[in-house]
């Protein structure tokens, strides 16, 4: 697999100091390379109790990104999931601990408890007071007498980072630490695998197959369980969780593990808020990208309970660039839509042929939704089949409000609907098209007539003619055939839609951003759809002939 690196030598260095060069001075690293990667804070004096942590690299913004006033005063690295020496995490002690002392805070690994526990001992040995906690969130695997620590750390570092800050003594700060990893929990879940870097991708995870409580270093998960959707996920998730919560309220830390985009985040996010477990959830921290597993296609959750006397040390500001904040969760706000865009509805009329026909068309539509979508990939952002099929989904859902028995006024109203339902430009263009048509309709104009004013207005608003590889190349034939039979227009819609594939060059339209060489030999999928609509339109009519 292709990735942004240039060795894995050198890749956690390289990534430090690119971290560094824009943290605005606030950060630094001991002059160890490449065996002591230690990043700590550059304002640091040694007057509070400093918080280290830290591990194997690849979970990026944790461990470094969370340096800062309020959370770690330093954070110590190893290579891609693997522990850091011993003489760097000693290097980390010995660089930010004062009289107040030093907390340690570690993920429960073999590696990162046994080099972590004797750097703390040497520590010990030179004078200094320092303390050692170990996180075991995760709940995956419940008979397990080692579990392992996961993102449900960042609580840890957010609550003891807080009352460092604010002073308070190391006993105390220890304390607060053990509480928050005595009540977290949290468990993952992921489509994929992640990729090692320099190395081929394991691909573990069957098809239609999600894993269920899987290590943040890629350990094969419990289980692997069928997948479906966001909600079926979220639920399984949250089956997990719940036995191992208590009443009350809590913050949920809804981390992405590297390869999940902003907009599942955001499902997710609405998922867990619906979940049987939502009315606790009180804050949430994220979505986003905190203690992630290189480019893994997952996500996580983490529940803290949130005592009166943790509010305050959750909710406190923080000047680590990683940290989202933790927000408390709301109802969505909906706000009535402005009266010039609230549409008058046309008058609900019944027409149980055009209606058939209409539903009949639209199926159609939804059935070539893989078929368009696979060829818009090809030379565009594979979405047309989606745009269309949604489109046609809607129009399905309104039919009964829709004036059948009256052309002028379905035109319009067709217009209206793909105006609001349809995205892109095509549901731009297609709603300018009926609205034209039927505005053509009302000036006494045929049916077939209507429909040639409608792309006639399409062309003058959209800028794009036959030739210039969109569907107008299929939609301009087909109804200048139309009025000698559905058949006819059939074959001329095809004939102008297998024509865009030797159009290479693209005067309209997405495709005309794409190069030629992803052109050549494939329809246009706007065109592709109009003849593949028209080829079912002859073959429609013909049934129906068969049959009267």
């Amino acid at each position: 697999m292709k990735q942004f690196i240039n060795t894995k030598e050198t890749l956690v260095t390289e990534a430090i100091d690119g971290a560094l060069r824009i943290a605005g001075g606030r950060l630094a690293r001991l002059d160890g390379y490449p065996h002591i990667k230690v990043v700590v804070r550059a304002d640091w004096d040694k007057s509070k109790v400093a918080l280290v942590s830290g591990g194997g690299s690849g979970h990026e913004p944790s461990h470094a990104g969370f340096v800062g006033q309020g959370m770690l005063t330093a954070a110590v690295c190893g290579e891609v999931f693997a522990s850091p020496s011993v003489d760097a995490v000693l290097a980390g002690i010995l660089a930010v601990t004062g009289k107040a002392g030093c907390l340690l805070i570690v993920k429960n690994y073999t590696g990162d408890r046994l080099n972590f526990g004797l750097a703390a001992e040497r520590a010990r040995a030179q004078g200094l007071n320092v303390n050692m906690v170990v996180v075991d969130d995760d709940v995956a695997l419940p008979d397990l007498p080692q579990a392992r620590g996961v993102a449900g750390t960042l609580f840890v570092h957010k609550i003891a980072g807080a009352l460092a800050d604010q002073g308070t003594d190391l006993t105390t700060v220890t304390e607060a630490a053990q509480r928050v990893i005595d009540g977290v929990v949290s468990i993952g879940m992921s489509l994929d695998t992640c990729t090692l870097p320099g190395s081929p991708k394991e691909d573990r995870i069957e098809a239609g197959k999600a894993e269920l409580g899987l290590g943040i270093h890629g350990e094969a998960g419990i289980e692997q369980v069928d997948f479906s959707t966001a909600r079926d996920a979220m639920e399984m998730v949250v089956d997990r969780l719940a036995p191992n919560i208590g009443p009350g309220p809590h913050v949920a830390l809804l981390n992405n593990l590297g390869g999940a985009t902003p907009l599942e985040m955001s499902v997710l996010a609405e998922e867990l808020a619906r979940s049987r477990i939502g009315a606790q959830v009180n804050w949430m921290v994220g979505p986003a990208p905190l203690m992630t597993s290189l480019d893994m296609q997952g996500f996580s959750v983490s529940l803290m309970p949130v005592s009166k006397a943790d509010e305050p040390a959750l909710l406190a500001p923080v000047a680590p660039w990683a940290w989202p904040g933790c927000l408390a969760l709301s109802d969505v706000a909906v706000q009535p839509i402005p009266d010039g865009l609230t549409p008058i509805q046309p008058m609900a009329s019944k027409h149980d042929a055009r209606r058939g026909f209409i539903q009949r068309c639209c199926e159609a539509l939804i059935a070539a939704e893989a078929d368009l979508n696979t060829l818009d990939a090809k030379s565009g952002d594979g979405d047309t089949g989606s745009t269309l099929s949604t489109a046609a989904r809607a129009l399905i859902e309104a039919l009964d409000r829709l004036p059948l028995a009256d052309l002028t006024q379905l035109y319009r109203a067709i217009g209206l609907e793909l105006s609001q339902t349809m995205g892109g430009s095509s549901g731009v263009l297609l709603a300018i098209f009926f609205a034209a048509a039927g505005d053509a309709s009302a000036s006494g104009r045929g049916a077939i007539d209507a429909l040639k004013a409608g792309l006639d207005r399409v062309q003058q608003v959209g800028g794009a003619r036959p030739g210039d590889r969109t569907m107008i190349d299929a939609l301009f034939p087909a109804l200048e055939a139309l009025q000698n039979g559905a058949g006819q227009a059939a074959r001329a819609a095809r004939e102008g839609a297998d024509l865009t594939a030797t159009i290479t060059r693209a005067k309209a339209g997405r495709a005309s951003y794409i190069g030629e060489d992803k052109l050549a030999g494939h329809n246009d999928p706007g065109a592709e759809a109009v003849a593949r609509l028209f080829e079912f339109i002859a073959t429609d009519s013909q049934r129906a002939s068969e049959t009267a």
